[in-house]
């Protein structure tokens, strides 16, 4: 049975416009995942959302002096129009503050409490005289014990990554007044008894050997070190309330509900199209779905082992992970995105400057899979000159420029098999068959480069046959050159589809292509018909395709970027 494939990117948080390595790190290679399954027409369900609970929603709508709802709606409005012009192809993109994360988590929570998961606990916790309040841990910052980084919080430092205690923090102070007029005080929380898990997700762990090595490597180094149990609440009013007497001024802590968003935001879904119990034939049939997560790898930790574990403690069937895309960083110039300093490229600024497109076929062509990769602009006009306008463009404008001067705009030869050329032929299915699986398997820079390949040999083979000679003197061999090249850009149409949907579908509509109705999503199989177009087929005025990013620009961009 062909299964339906269910994917799931990182909900990106609520505080602010995310930058180019948020983007590369989740939504984008789900994106073109999804995209190249739908062209194969598989059945899929690609679901994200805005993650916005926890004490960096309050912090950043203090910032811009809003109330956290209508900070978070804001945000949320702005990020959705965002990825849409990106071209991520969401079924849906929900939130995780909406009633049915809610409802859901707080039903989560009684089952594992059912199930003898859950203990409530007196901990120590510092209490802000200065704030009158308890400070859940990302309120308090210091020096980090590893490192030294006087920003650390108190739930991870973001100078080493190292996650912490805010009671491990050296010289620590309110993040709210600034004040060190804190100390630790008895607290009532409650706590999800991790340890107690440790058998059934060994065991779990160990079904899934295709996990990429730094994935299994992050969940197995956490289940030697041995887990234990992790407190669930925060003093906070702005997240899902604990269902329980006595925590009233309490909710759970942000990692404990933006998880079950995916379920909850597929429970959305099924309400907007009509047919509310949609959901579960993607979250509780669990032979029928195959289910793929993507994010960055300092998520790894909370979807190889925090989330599986609370779906077990519930003693449920939900649909566990299947397989985990981690990505590494992307890094902006040897350092770090800021964006309170302003450094870096932001995804609100990215499409100001060029075309989604550069940027999507860009970062995957970099996509940091097995180590972090560094952007420079330098390097992006390099890649996007070369690859882009000298390879894929210039074929293009060749080819085209070339019809439209000895066969007035029409396909020159409707090939047959005496004339059409077998070895090109064979090249060029064997090289689709190997993008094919490189996209199946998730290898997305591999997919990049040998899409490039396939460009590459294009241009090779317009070159060796030069059309623009053979014209003059046989014009009918000059047709059959092109004509081959006019199926290769259909090819690369489809192809690139899932990489470069815009730039595909403006191929697509130069040909005067019927696949343009259906945006370029049919089966790959499509690309490979030399005989699609009928005697006569009339081709679009050409169009340069790309332009090239000049040094003196390149030089612009990278000193008002740099955050100096």
């Amino acid at each position: 049975m062909t299964k339906k494939h269910l994917i799931t990117s990182a909900l990106p948080y609520i505080n602010g416009v995310k930058h180019l390595g948020n983007l590369v790190g989740s939504m984008l290679p789900g994106d073109v995942y999804a995209r190249y399954l739908r062209q194969q027409g598989e059945e899929v369900l690609y679901i994200c959302g805005t993650d916005e609970h926890g004490t960096p929603a309050e912090i950043a709508a203090e910032a811009a002096g809003k109330d956290v709802a209508a900070y978070c709606e804001d945000m949320y409005t702005i990020q959705k129009d965002i990825y849409e012009r990106f071209g991520i192809s969401f079924d849906y993109f929900g939130r995780s503050s909406m009633p049915a994360n809610h409802k859901l988590t707080q039903e989560l929570f009684l089952q594992m409490r059912d199930n003898n998961y859950i203990e409530e606990r007196e901990i120590l916790q510092y209490y802000s005289h200065a704030d009158h309040r308890f400070l859940p841990d990302r309120y308090v910052e210091g020096t980090c014990p590893s490192c030294g980084y006087t920003k650390a919080r108190g739930d991870q430092c973001d100078g080493c990554g190292r996650l912490l205690e805010p009671t491990d923090l050296k010289d620590p102070y309110s993040a709210i007044s600034g004040s060190k007029d804190i100390e630790l005080q008895s607290t009532k929380h409650i706590f999800l008894l991790l340890d107690k898990l440790t058998e059934p997700l060994e065991a779990w762990v160990a079904t899934r050997p295709e996990w990429p090595d730094g994935v299994k490597g992050i969940a197995k180094k956490w289940l030697k070190e041995g887990l234990q149990p992790r407190c669930i609440t925060r003093d906070l009013k702005w997240g899902v309330p604990v269902p329980l007497d006595g925590y009233d001024n309490k909710v759970f802590y942000v990692w404990f509900d933006a998880p079950n968003g995916y379920i909850s935001i597929t429970q959305d879904w099924a309400a907007s199209i009509g047919q509310p119990d949609a959901w579960k034939a993607w979250w509780q049939d669990l032979e029928a779905v195959h289910y793929v997560q993507f994010m960055a790898k300092d998520n790894v930790p909370f979807h190889s082992i925090f989330w599986p574990a609370m779906l077990m403690a519930t003693g449920q069937p939900w649909k566990q992970v299947d397989y985990i895309k981690g990505v590494n960083w992307l890094t902006y110039d040897k350092g770090k995105f800021s964006t309170s300093q302003k450094r870096g490229v932001f995804t609100d600024v990215a499409l100001e400057l060029y075309p989604a497109d550069y940027w999507r076929y860009y970062l995957m062509a970099n996509c940091p899979e097995s180590d972090d990769a560094d952007f420079t602009f330098a390097h992006f006009a390099a890649i996007i000159n070369k690859d882009l306008a000298d390879i894929l463009g210039n074929f293009a404008n060749r080819s085209f420029s070339l019809i439209h001067k000895y066969f007035e705009g029409r396909l020159p030869v409707v090939l047959d098999q005496s004339s059409l050329d077998q070895g090109l032929l064979t090249k060029v299915s064997t090289m689709v068959a190997d993008y094919q699986k490189s996209l199946s398997d998730m290898k997305f820079r591999q997919a990049c480069a040998q899409l490039r390949g396939l460009w590459v040999l294009a241009n090779e083979y317009i070159t060796v046959n030069e059309p623009w000679k053979t014209a003059k003197t046989d014009l009918l061999q000059a047709g059959v050159c092109l004509s081959h090249c006019i199926y290769l850009l259909r090819l690369f149409a489809i192809l690139g589809h899932s990489l470069m949907p815009t730039v595909s579908l403006k191929i697509l509509a130069l040909l005067n292509d019927p696949l343009t109705e259906s945006e370029g999503s049919t089966a790959f199989a499509a690309g490979l018909e030399f005989t699609a177009y009928k005697a006569g087929h009339l081709l679009a005025d050409p169009v340069r395709l790309f332009e090239k990013i000049e040094d003196d620009r390149v030089a612009e961009l990278t000193a008002q970027y740099d955050g100096h």
